[in-house]
């Protein structure tokens, strides 16, 4: 078998059962595949199924359609080459993928502002808007926002659920972990540390008496930067990019998405669902182990 799909349970408690598993491995075999029975990863919310015979897409669309008519339909399918499914590098966006939220977005609710400003948020996630433009735009709107907006709008922020388990367990297998986000350094390094990545890269926010300048440092981090750190790192740790796993929701992701070896969409936009080669809907972020074959015994909780 050289492929394998994964089947992966939305959050909370439901369940993936035998029957719908036994009902994707028949729809793959009636098309020609070979297949194995399930591998559970976690009884009854993760399970493998190996194949061969068809590709890989061929596989995640069947396994979606038979998800679609039998149910439960919040369950995320990934389908990918068996070999080399963990991952040595991970490199991940933070704003709605590490954390819950647009960190720009909450800051700029202390400016009274949080509306407007997640507007222009929006269209630059989902491509309709240069992240450069839109970054520059709302950074300017806040000019004059008092410092300690930073340290009330970071007591706010929630870690996605998994967070910690997803970059602890990545390590503990040896594999170098990178936050890299177009947000700001002053919560891209406290986040960082919080979940144990290994390095982070942010945007600098400029900062005169006290106040926003309503400026961004340059150069401004974008997509292009988030690649290059992908690249960069990989060529520095001697990794082919198929040892590399990225993970983001947005416009400015799309480019490291499509270059990873495992690139995933998590809870994204519809352009980054399109540039990704794996998508995760409905699960939180300890779907990106299972999706690397990782079973629930291995997954470390710090």
């Amino acid at each position: 078998m050289d492929l394998v799909l994964t089947l992966i349970a939305p959050s909370g408690a439901t369940k993936i059962s035998d029957s719908l598993v036994q009902r994707v491995r028949n729809a793959l075999n009636n098309l020609g595949a070979e297949t194995t029975p399930a591998d559970w990863l976690s009884p009854g919310k993760a399970c493998d199924i190996s194949f061969s015979g068809l590709a890989a897409q061929q596989g995640e669309a069947v396994a979606l359609s038979v998800i679609s008519e039998k149910g439960p339909a919040k369950v995320d399918v990934i389908s990918q080459a068996l070999l080399g499914r963990k991952k040595k590098l991970l490199i991940a966006d933070m704003d709605s993928t590490i954390v819950t939220s647009e960190t720009l977005d909450e800051l700029a609710d202390f400016a009274g502002l949080k509306n407007e400003i997640a507007k222009i948020t929006k269209s630059a996630m989902e491509g309709e808007l240069g992240f450069e433009e839109a970054i520059e735009a709302r950074v300017s709107m806040l000019k004059g926002l008092g410092e300690d907006a930073l340290e009330k709008t970071l007591k706010r922020v929630k870690l996605t659920a998994g967070a910690k388990t997803l970059v602890a367990t990545m390590k503990a297998n040896g594999a170098h972990t990178i936050l890299v986000s177009g947000g700001f350094s002053y919560f891209t390094d406290y986040i960082s540390q919080e979940v144990g990545f290994d390095k982070s890269y942010g945007n600098s926010l400029i900062i005169k008496k006290g106040k926003l300048t309503g400026e961004v440092a340059k150069p401004i981090l974008d997509k292009d930067t988030k690649l290059k750190v992908l690249l960069q790192t990989a060529a520095q740790k001697k990794l082919s990019l198929d040892e590399t796993l990225s993970i983001g929701d947005g416009a400015n992701d799309v480019p490291m998405l499509g270059a990873a070896g495992l690139g995933i969409a998590f809870h994204a936009h519809m352009i980054a669902a399109q540039a990704a080669s794996a998508r995760l809907n409905h699960a939180d972020l300890t779907a990106v182990l299972y999706a690397q074959g990782y079973k629930i015994e291995e997954l470390v909780n710090p």
